[in-house]
């Protein structure tokens, strides 16, 4: 799990940087944002499936699904503070980063070493 927000951060900052000297800051801005709201509820989500694997007699799939559910809700909460409190968001750099992040933590899944 942690592999694939590994990835999913290296991407945002590819993504990032490329954004940034395409659009400029505004780009920038915007993918950051879109990785944050994506990256921080799949962080909180891995630290929690990895402390109730660790509890004996705790239903791993409720607990699954629970968090999955919450993570969903924290990640469109999330974008939803950063398109109120970032006025001059650039709609398509934070929709394309959006979309990148979230595909690149596949790649985890995909590469198995």
């Amino acid at each position: 799990m942690y592999r694939a927000i590994f990835l999913q951060f290296g991407a945002a900052l590819i993504t990032a940087v490329g954004a940034g000297a395409i659009v400029g800051t505004r780009g920038l801005v915007s993918v950051g944002l879109a990785a944050v709201a994506c990256i921080l509820p799949n962080l909180f989500f891995a630290i929690r499936l990895t402390m109730v694997n660790d509890r004996s007699g705790a239903s791993y799939a409720a607990n699954f699904f629970i968090g999955e559910f919450l993570k969903i809700a924290a990640t469109i909460g999330l974008l939803a503070i950063a398109v109120k409190g970032y006025p001059e968001m650039h709609w398509p750099s934070l929709l394309i980063g959006f979309a990148i992040v979230l595909h690149a933590g596949f790649i985890a899944f995909w590469k198995k070493s």
